[in-house]
């Protein structure tokens, strides 16, 4: 398998980084920024379960770190698995808050500008959530 088309979006944050991680990195927040999990998320054992459009989502978070690590995968009901590379990375007095969007296969070049822009807009919400 070759390596899928990736694109970087990404925002600052004038709020301290660990700010930043302690609020995005909680699950029950999520709804609060990412708009693609609106219905909210409720726990299944380690992993978190949204309904949405897709029908359920199974997400995994990869453990509470000191880097600032929020990656999680996303599984489909169809058992397709998106994994999603959030980083809160310190910039200054700020952040930098990056999701590597990857290019799914079969997806348009429309189908992925509007994810990218989807992106853009969750990370525009928690900006401006922490930004208060």
């Amino acid at each position: 398998m070759s390596t899928l088309p990736a694109k970087i979006v990404h925002c600052s944050v004038d709020r301290n980084w660990k700010d930043v991680y302690d609020f995005a990195g909680k699950p029950e927040n999520m709804p609060l920024w990412a708009s693609g999990l609106a219905s909210g998320l409720e726990p299944d054992g380690n992993d978190w379960i949204a309904h949405g459009v897709l029908g359920s989502v199974r997400v995994s978070f990869v453990p509470r770190n000191e880097f600032g690590v929020i990656d999680h995968t996303v599984t489909i009901e169809s058992g397709l698995r998106v994994y999603n590379a959030l980083r809160i990375v310190p910039n200054g007095s700020g952040c930098e808050v990056m999701f590597t969007l990857l290019r799914q296969p079969g997806m348009t070049d429309e189908q992925f500008a509007a994810d990218a822009a989807h992106v853009q807009k969750d990370l525009g919400a928690l900006k401006s959530l922490m930004e208060m």
